[in-house]
């Protein structure tokens, strides 16, 4: 295995436990539009890791319409209140953040949300400071994922070569385009969206690339490691 020399994470469901907020964010907004039958249950199964620009086609396409010119700003302005009211990291992680930083190993974040959906959370998480510099959007992108481009974008800004950075994933979207850009991908099932399908998510984790699946962020620095028996 090759020596890993950066991490790269997702943000939503695997620093912060945001996808409930942002699931039933959207499925509210469709609501609102007429789309009656939206749930954050059918959104999460088709949808999760990917750019919201892929969700605004198929509210469109629901719709029967073009999307509102304020889908989005509307979509941001409702997530962000859920956010301020209780948006929680996800269990474990802080320390394993320091984990990275003592260990000497650079890290960065490759979201498919917003630039000011990134800088929002990090803000009400309190990770900032973890992530100077290092938050990268796909706002910043041609293509979003499944397609390499953004992880490209965090290795190439963090010096390091794709080959030798891990990508923490809680998406089959996430894991296949860390798997394109040529690096390790490791599934993570911890967040509360995941709860009750835990085991089926692992396994469509695995089918789209993921080396393992961990469900408890103690285990992960193990697993970045290359220690698969450490982190069972």
């Amino acid at each position: 295995m090759t020596q890993t020399h950066a991490v790269i994470f997702d943000l939503d469901g695997c620093l912060v436990d945001s996808e409930p907020h942002s699931l039933a964010a959207i499925a509210a907004e469709m609501r609102a539009l007429g789309i009656e039958d939206a749930t954050p249950e059918e959104i999460g199964a088709r949808f999760l890791g990917v750019s919201l620009s892929v969700i605004l086609d198929h509210v469109a396409n629901r719709s029967g319409s073009a999307c509102p010119p304020d889908f989005a700003e509307k979509f941001e302005r409702r997530l962000f209140a859920r956010y301020e009211a209780g948006l929680e990291r996800i269990p474990g992680v802080p320390e394993l953040l320091d984990q990275l930083v003592e260990a000497g190993l650079p890290m960065a974040i490759g979201t498919g949300g917003s630039l000011l959906r990134l800088a929002t959370t990090l803000r009400i998480s309190g990770l900032a400071p973890y992530f100077e510099g290092r938050g990268f959007s796909a706002d910043q992108v041609a293509r979003g994922k499944p397609a390499p481009d953004l992880f490209l974008l965090a290795a190439r800004e963090l010096g390091v070569p794709p080959e030798e950075c891990v990508v923490i994933e809680d998406s089959p979207h996430g894991v296949a385009a860390a798997r394109a850009a040529g690096m390790r991908a490791i599934g993570f099932t911890g967040g509360s969206h995941l709860d009750g399908r835990r085991a089926a998510h692992a396994d469509i984790l695995e089918r789209a690339g993921a080396e393992e699946v961990l469900a408890d962020m103690s285990r992960m620095y193990a697993a970045i490691r290359g220690d698969r028996r450490a982190a069972r």
